[in-house]
């Protein structure tokens, strides 16, 4: 079975103008809100392959009720942690001449949430596929990462990780199954600028000789 994991998912709300003026009306000739996080589009894009998938994480308020229907939708499965207070991140994306962002923050997560998610990982089995994917809130600890691969280490469970810089460089000693950087994100792990693909080649050796 696979299993994605989304820390702070959202809603995404996006609006098309020509043109975005600060400070002033506009109206938008376009507007669509989807549920957003990168594990959860994992799981979106492996439904639209053929592919099943449990996507876990943290939802809160009438967002989250929102973001678990439209993956009822799209037949995906979900067993998030529901949070009691606050509501999950409402992101406004705005493309227009330029493409503007604001992302909401996210709900608080405590311990005993924290803890809950760890249980559905626990029942993880030998050959399951868990997909880490996307940034750490400020709800949770920064080395959230690290603990869960340590918390399943040796089970034969095959984790993947999709996240930045510092993020993978910490959990290569735990030696995951495969990780993602695009050629952009190698370069800034090692501080260099990568311009073709023996550079990229070179880089990504040594990459593995940290763990990957």
């Amino acid at each position: 079975m696979i299993y994605t994991v989304t820390f702070n998912p959202s809603l995404d709300y996006i609006l098309r103008l020509d043109h975005f003026a600060a400070g002033e009306i506009n109206r938008v000739n376009y507007e669509q809100i989807l549920g957003g996080g990168k594990g959860i589009n994992v799981s979106i894009v492996l439904k639209n392959l053929g592919h099943d998938s449990t996507a876990l994480g943290f939802v809160a308020g009438f967002t989250g009720e929102e973001i678990k229907r439209q993956l009822q939708e799209f037949g995906v499965k979900s067993d998030f942690v529901q949070l009691e207070q606050g509501f999950s991140r409402i992101n406004v994306k705005v493309k227009a001449d330029k493409e503007t962002e604001i992302n909401g923050q996210g709900p608080d997560i405590s311990e005993n949430k924290q803890g809950e998610l760890f249980s559905k990982l626990d029942k993880l089995v030998a050959w399951d596929t868990l997909v880490l994917a996307g940034s750490i809130p400020k709800a949770l600890p920064d080395d959230i990462y690290q603990r869960i691969m340590a918390r399943l280490e040796g089970k034969g469970i095959r984790i993947v990780v999709d996240a930045e810089k510092k993020l993978l460089l910490n959990v290569l000693q735990y030696h995951p199954f495969l990780i993602k950087p695009n050629n952009h994100e190698l370069g800034d792990m090692f501080g260099v600028k990568l311009t073709d693909h023996d550079e990229i080649i070179t880089y990504a050796k040594k990459l593995q000789d940290k763990g990957a």
